[in-house]
């Protein structure tokens, strides 16, 4: 160890550091919900568990800094990989698990990362990845098979490649007396990289150091949301999600309070359940699962137990906000933030929530508003939103273009556009440039244009945003007919879902006649979404 370097390992910070301490003594670390039953580890037995896949990932070969991709519903298996593969050194690199098989073989080329945890019940998507990724890259050499969280007739999807197939107990076993020891990381060292789509539309990995993580926790989890010891977190958003990560993992392990993790996406009567059984303290949402609950004939005491309630991925609109609290008795912290700052920069406070806002800057973050030529603007005058912040990612992995777009020194180009209201607020207008974030995860117009226009019925399509009554963006494809064709929405939508996440299918396929264009040939995209809007808005409510 360099004596310059200040020794720091976000594992040792969540976890090890509780151990022992009277505080924490027995209390639940993370309950994981899982078919008919609910498996609970104290912080002792989390700190063990992390230790055994630790050894584990050190036994198959995985060394410091090396990635590890993991593809992986919430649950025990994937919480302590990710601290296990920091604990080591290594880059935990968790991913969305609504990916198609193609999508996650361009993420396994891309990460280089010679480890994939994947559970089972992905095992067709993996298997597809596999095979697409090691034709010809051969980076990828072990593939872990986690316990399933839902039947699986195939215990074995990736029988016949040329990769290492093991299970979870094999990983374990592989580890058993081995070296389960913390790495000497620093602050700078890297840790986590996320995925993102972010302000320019293709995947890419943010990569964040051990640094980030301290930071979110002692910003905005201690001085906005005020995490306690006593507190029982349950997140929609899942461990994948850099929103999800925060709220399940470093936020409550950061003081030593408990987390619950379920996989798939909860119903409102679900998410009751929940909230109730457990007790949950802090509930984490999102617009498209607080529009649900309201609308649900839920108890008004189900949330009885939660003294908070927070927001993020979009904008909540102002019904909700007041609806939750008046319905339920939940005041919602509505706020922004984004993969490459790794949780939320602009918050309501508890206490001083302005619906309708994303309400002020959390402690230890800069935010300015400015024009296109890059001066600050006006108070009331809108204009793209940038960040200085600690806890800014290093960079995108491989993306020096996009690296040069978005980062300017220590400021970050958000890509969103934002006003200042006289109140010191700030309000969300929409996005500065054409990627959409639908249900709070970002959707890149041109991958849902690529998919359309291989289908033998389109012969061009433009994509794009349309609020719905409560300004949040529906994807709207907008479709010319090949020729002697028609155009079935339906099918075109099953086009889509059977090719891409199901969240990037648009909701309305409309037929038009021709693409506005400028006279250099650019979509006028303006268009398109002022041509959707009038179309949709003689649709019917619901439709």
């Amino acid at each position: 160890m360099l004596s310059h370097h200040q020794q720091f390992n976000a594992s040792h910070y969540l976890v090890d550091r509780h151990l022992g301490a009277p505080a924490t003594a027995g209390r639940p670390a993370v309950r994981a919900i899982v078919p008919d039953a609910v498996r609970e580890l104290d912080y002792e037995t989390l700190a063990r568990e992390v230790g055994s896949v630790a050894a584990g990932l050190r036994a198959i070969g995985v060394r410091p800094e090396q990635r590890v991709l993991m593809c992986c519903s919430d649950g025990i298996e994937l919480f302590t990989a990710i601290l296990a593969a920091m604990r080591i050194g290594a880059v935990a690199v968790p991913v969305s698990t609504m990916l198609r098989g193609p999508e996650l073989a361009k993420l396994v080329i891309d990460s280089r990362a010679p480890v994939l945890l994947c559970s089972p019940e992905f095992g067709e998507v993996t298997r597809t990845a596999v095979a697409l990724a090691t034709e010809d890259r051969p980076d990828l050499f072990d593939v872990v098979v986690t316990p399933a969280n839902v039947p699986v007739t195939d215990p074995d999807p990736l029988a016949g490649f040329a990769v290492r197939t093991r299970s979870w107990a094999d990983l374990l076993a592989a580890g058993e007396g081995g070296d389960s020891s913390l790495y000497p990381t620093w602050d700078e060292s890297p840790a986590l990289w996320l995925y993102t789509s972010g302000t320019t539309g293709t995947p890419k990995a943010a990569m964040h150091r051990h640094a980030d993580i301290r930071t979110v926790c002692e910003t905005y989890g201690a001085q906005v949301l005020g995490i306690r010891p006593d507190d029982v977190c349950f997140s929609v958003a899942k461990l994948f999600f850099a929103y999800g990560i925060g709220n399940s993992m470093f936020f409550p392990l950061s003081v030593g309070a408990s987390s619950v993790l379920a996989p798939g996406r909860p119903s409102p009567a679900a998410i009751a359940e929940i909230v109730t059984t457990h007790p949950v303290t802090l509930f984490y949402g999102s617009p498209s699962v607080y529009g649900p609950l309201l609308a649900s004939d839920l108890p008004d005491e189900t949330f009885r137990n939660v003294r908070q309630g927070v927001s993020a991925g979009e904008a909540l609109p102002a019904r909700m906000v007041i609806g939750m609290r008046d319905r339920f008795g939940v005041e919602v912290l509505d706020g922004i933030g984004s993969t490459e700052a790794l949780h939320i920069y602009l918050s309501n406070k508890p206490g001083e929530v302005a619906p309708g806002t994303s309400g002020v800057p959390v402690p230890g973050y800069e935010v300015e508003i400015r024009d296109d030529d890059g001066s600050i603007v006006p108070e009331g005058t809108k204009g793209t939103l940038y960040l200085r912040a600690d806890s800014l990612c290093t960079g995108y992995w491989c993306r020096t273009d996009v690296n040069r777009l978005v980062f300017e020194g220590e400021w970050m180009r958000t890509g969103d556009t934002y006003i200042r209201n006289p109140d010191g607020t700030y309000q969300c207008l929409g996005r500065t440039d054409d990627v959409l974030k639908v249900g709070g995860i970002w959707v890149t117009p041109m991958e849902v244009e690529e998919r359309l226009v291989a289908h033998p019925s389109v012969a061009e399509v433009v994509v794009v945003g349309v609020p719905d009554d409560d300004g949040l963006d529906r994807t709207v494809a907008c479709v010319i007919p090949a020729e002697g064709a028609v155009v079935d929405e339906d099918a075109l939508i099953a086009w889509c879902r059977e090719g891409l996440a199901s969240f990037k299918k648009p909701s309305h396929v409309l037929t038009i006649d021709a693409v506005p264009r400028t006279a250099t040939g650019k979509v006028q995209r303006f268009l398109v979404r002022e041509l959707a809007a009038a179309r949709l808005a003689k649709v019917p409510a619901g439709m």
